[in-house]
């Protein structure tokens, strides 16, 4: 099988998941992923790992909905492999959302009409049939700098009927402190899951948008001995955050470095009791003004008494790696595309198709970064950070080189003719 010795040291690390010949199978689907330029239908990957035909189209059909393998375990080893190597000390900074991949077919095994959030505005609402996909990622400084990177590390399937969005990730949060337990994290979400304040290990702090309208309290006033009645949950109403924003005279400049950028922010920070989502410890209320006045005033908060207000911004920003992460898996992958009904092989499809981005980026930062040039279009001189889509034809570019030569020699010196094939190759998608 022709794999890069270098994708192949990253994969071996997993392996052990599969049963055999499910590893070999694997493996081969791996990189059929990564070079089909059509439609990631199984049928269409199949040219591409196995063209040779050394197996039965039949067993990767049957590699996703009937082999003996969990995806919940495969992430749960890519995890140490994603942390090992790109965090290996320190604090976990995690990041988490949910998305829908759109499906078709009635009898897809764990799909449902799902509030489709891109297309849906204020007075109208677009559900979509498909999957509802809730990743936790590793958000990773990649060593080129600019915007971070968000690396799926755990993954789960929202079910009607079953547990909720918030349940799904307070126990891939749990796996994740119960695998690392001798690190902090700290999870960035959006507002939706701002209740999650209440409910996450004591060694995991959360930072979200706070509502601005949210109801905020003091803290309750310490209990009188002898004073009557049950002590106090919550202390004085505040005014909102909307008219706290608006009544503030005296703000503090800070710094921040927003997805790569370097921006100055206005900040008021307060620590409030927002009892609606962690009734018996305090939070800290982060209100961020934009200087020029150009932008509304954001709310943030952190369940973090001791964090920088200017971190608290940042990381909340940087949240938008994981939207890249959506829309690469969905565009340059084609996660959505495998036609998989039957259980489980919806969820693992889906599954495969995140592992698989981790994959490609990982191998681009440990390998491919520096042996492989920034591709600068006439149209984009100034270019100087890579896309996933650059990271991925720098991993097709690895692997036709090794397909196309592997008979002559890996070594082997390419004429113009050839290297101009292999670009055509490793943009072909």
């Amino acid at each position: 099988m022709s794999i890069v010795p270098t994708l192949h040291g990253i994969l071996l690390n997993v392996l052990p998941v599969f049963t055999q010949p499910g590893g070999a199978v694997f493996l081969r689907l791996v990189v059929g992923w990564v070079l089909c330029p059509t439609r990631r239908t199984v049928t269409g990957m199949i040219p591409y790992a196995d063209p040779d035909g050394h197996r039965s189209h039949d067993a990767y059909h049957r590699f996703l909905r009937g082999a003996v393998w969990c995806v919940h375990q495969l992430f749960r080893a890519w995890a140490a492999v994603v942390v090992g190597m790109l965090c290996p000390v320190g604090t976990l900074w995690l990041l988490t959302d949910d998305t829908v991949h759109n499906k078709t077919g009635r009898k897809v095994a764990g799909a449902a009409w799902c509030r489709d959030a891109v297309r849906s505005t204020g007075p109208r609402t677009v559900y979509v049939w498909g999957l509802k996909i809730v990743p936790l990622c590793l958000r990773v400084v990649p060593p080129w700098g600019g915007e971070p990177l968000a690396v799926p590390i755990a993954f789960r399937v929202y079910r009607k009927g079953g547990p909720t969005l918030l349940d799904l990730v307070v126990e891939m949060v749990g796996d994740v402190t119960a695998q690392f337990a001798d690190r902090w994290l700290v999870l960035t979400a959006d507002g939706f899951y701002a209740p999650l304040a209440g409910r996450l290990p004591g060694r995991v702090h959360l930072i979200s948008r706070m509502r601005h309208d949210a109801a905020i309290y003091e803290m309750p006033p310490p209990h009188r001995k002898g004073q009557r009645g049950r002590p106090r949950k919550k202390g004085k109403r505040l005014p909102s955050p909307a008219t706290m924003a608006a009544r503030v005279r005296r703000w503090k400049r800070v710094r921040t470095c927003e997805r790569g950028k370097h921006r100055e922010r206005l900040v008021y920070v307060r620590e409030v009791l927002w009892y609606h989502v962690q009734p018996d410890r305090p939070v800290l209320l982060v209100i961020s003004r934009d200087p020029a006045g150009t932008e509304k005033d954001d709310f943030f908060f952190t369940t973090d008494l001791a964090m920088d207000p200017a971190t608290v911004i940042a990381e909340f920003a940087n949240r938008w790696a994981i939207e890249d992460t959506f829309r690469s898996t969905k565009q340059h992958l084609g996660g959505e595309e495998p036609q998989c009904w039957k259980a489980p092989g919806p969820e693992r499809a889906a599954g495969l198709a995140y592992f698989l981005y981790g994959v490609v980026w990982l191998w681009y930062i440990r390998h491919g970064h520096a042996s492989t040039p920034l591709l600068r279009p006439p149209w984009y001189p100034h270019k100087s950070t890579p896309s996933f889509k650059d990271a991925l034809a720098a991993l097709r570019r690895a692997l036709w080189r090794q397909r196309l030569f592997q008979t002559v020699g890996a070594h082997t010196q390419t004429n113009k003719l050839q290297e101009v094939l292999l670009n055509a190759l490793a943009w072909a998608a």
